[in-house]
């Protein structure tokens, strides 16, 4: 039902776009605005209340990363600046408990996305997401930020 009202928003914005005679990004966001409060009014009729619910989800995702993004570029400035360069490479793996291949995907993409960090591959029966890192001080803990953090938020956000 939340895909359903989700696209009822697209289509309430790309209608705002149409009526008014621009498609800019900026009006069809605010055609997007308009297209959601309009739900909020008819909310009872609608599963609005879940559909909130997901994009702080998507939000709190969106923001987790940005944070996680700003860390990691910290973190290998820090390593490319020293004097002596101290690495511990490696490819961990990291067993997945997403399912989908929407999952899998949008997981791959942000740990790569990540500075110091690269998705090398998924295994056949996509239990598995191997990742190449910069430097490991800890194998263990980095899966478990890897599932505690992007893997958990991608489940909350999309399940």
């Amino acid at each position: 039902m939340n895909k359903m009202v989700f696209l009822m928003n697209l289509l309430l914005a790309a209608a705002w776009g149409a009526i008014t005679g621009s498609f800019s990004p900026l009006n069809l966001f605010f055609g997007f605005i308009l297209a959601s409060i309009s739900l909020f009014l008819i909310r009872e009729q609608i599963a609005y209340r879940e559909y909130l619910q997901r994009g702080g989800k998507v939000v709190v995702l969106a923001a987790s990363f940005f944070l996680e993004l700003v860390v990691s570029s910290w973190r290998v400035l820090m390593i490319v600046i020293r004097p002596k360069i101290q690495l511990r490479p490696a490819i961990i793996a990291v067993p997945l408990t997403v399912t989908e291949d929407f999952e899998i995907t949008l997981l791959a993409n942000m740990v790569t996305l990540t500075p110091g960090t690269l998705s090398v591959d998924v295994s056949e029966d996509r239990k598995v997401l191997f990742v190449h890192c910069l430097d490991v001080p800890s194998p263990d803990e980095t899966v478990d930020g890897i599932k505690n953090g992007f893997e958990r938020q991608i489940m909350e956000a999309f399940r």
